[in-house]
């Protein structure tokens, strides 16, 4: 009798499952992938802290679901990457991996990540070719393709009629992709176009090449503690006074207290500052700054941004992101309100959105933070995008 008792009662918890739909109620494993340690740790630190603000806000779930986050530290080495992806999908059996840091990180893990079926949520690394040719369905990213902000620095350089711009980068995928962004729409000469060591700290060689050249303009990038290092030099080079430094990713909330007065007037670009007015980037400020006592960057608001797409999409399974074909469509769908205001996702599964101009200056309260100035492309597509097949 007690077993036809349970026999029932299971039957009847079948039949409601039925009614109601699938839900999911283990947790589901999310891996986190980034630099948190040497010197370009600062970034995947942000990223990390971006994603988790809005899952503990949320008790620790996207959704409505519980999640566990699985994290590896990448440490800029391709290798490291490789196998901490083969531990995250074949030993944790996480079905999505978001952050990614850097260029090289992503094209060295892309392929086998996304060949698993594995989702892969980048909130940093953009590179050309996963926006392009080498594009998959199972790839989100919530950050930018590497030319964009680069291009929005371009024309304004060929707004303010520089003539002659010296060029430098470090000589990985991310540095060529957002010189060729520069070039595409400055146009104009180059005094000179150097690239440096993804480890380089020191750029003495490299500054008495820019003077040297007698640039009308300088056009840097270089991200986390590179960017710090070249900043202070630049301006200990007694450059800064008089020789304007345009930029992307070397002045931000993680930079700008450790380059000091001297980051005034660096011109930056990127698709959101801490000053934007919309509702749900006030709150992400106010809440970030709150709970860590910090500026956010630009790497928290995308990473947060991607916990707001998982968020969203995760709810329309109701947890079931082993439906494959569901998932990927509610993930497109982009149904959450992003920091940068519109979002959408184009074929190649990268942002279409606005790319802005900001410049060093100091806030209401005192503190250096960027400064958005203007915005030479709306609801701007990638360069890549009509290589990608998917439609």
């Amino acid at each position: 009798m007690k077993r036809q008792v349970i026999q029932c009662l299971a039957g009847a918890g079948l039949m409601l499952s039925l009614a109601t739909g699938w839900t999911q109620t283990t947790p589901i494993k999310i891996g986190f992938m980034g630099e948190l340690s040497g010197p370009t740790a600062g970034v995947g630190q942000d990223q990390l802290d971006g994603f988790n603000l809005l899952l503990e806000r949320n008790g620790g779930k996207l959704g409505g679901v519980p999640v566990q986050l699985v994290k590896e530290d990448s440490q800029l080495k391709p290798d490291v990457a490789n196998q901490a992806a083969r531990r995250l999908i074949e030993k944790e059996n996480v079905p999505i991996i978001t952050g990614v840091s850097f260029s090289n990180i992503m094209m060295a893990v892309h392929k086998y990540v996304t060949d698993k079926e594995v989702f892969l949520i980048g909130s940093n690394a953009g590179p050309s070719q996963i926006a392009g040719s080498q594009c998959s369905p199972y790839q989100f990213i919530t950050s930018w393709q590497g030319d964009q902000a680069a291009e929005a620095v371009g024309q304004y350089a060929k707004d303010k009629g520089y003539k002659k711009v010296f060029v430098l980068a470090p000589n990985y995928q991310a540095g060529k992709d957002i010189v060729a962004g520069f070039k595409r729409y400055y146009k104009g000469p180059l005094a000179d176009e150097v690239y440096t060591s993804l480890t380089q700290m020191d750029f003495s060689a490299e500054l008495s090449q820019v003077s040297a050249a007698r640039p009308d303009a300088v056009f840097a990038f270089f991200p986390g503690g590179l960017g710090v290092a070249f900043a202070k030099q630049y301006a200990q080079a007694g450059m800064s006074k008089n020789l304007p430094l345009l930029s992307t990713f070397i002045a931000d909330a993680l930079s700008l207290p450790a380059i000091g007065d001297s980051a005034i007037g660096i011109v930056s670009g990127g698709f959101w500052a801490p000053d934007f007015q919309n509702a749900q980037s006030k709150q992400f400020v106010e809440e970030f700054e709150r709970k860590y006592k910090r500026i956010p960057s630009n790497y928290a608001a995308q990473s947060y941004d991607a916990a707001q797409l998982l968020d969203s999409a995760i709810g329309k399974v109701k947890g079931n992101v082993t439906d494959k074909k569901a998932f990927m469509a509610a993930l497109k769908a982009a149904d959450f309100k992003s920091l940068r205001g519109d979002f959408k996702f184009g074929n190649n599964n990268f942002p279409i959105q606005g790319m802005h101009i900001m410049e060093v200056a100091r806030d209401g309260s005192g503190r250096l933070n960027l400064k958005s100035v203007s915005t030479p492309f709306k609801s701007y597509q990638d360069a890549y995008a009509s290589q990608c097949p998917l439609k």
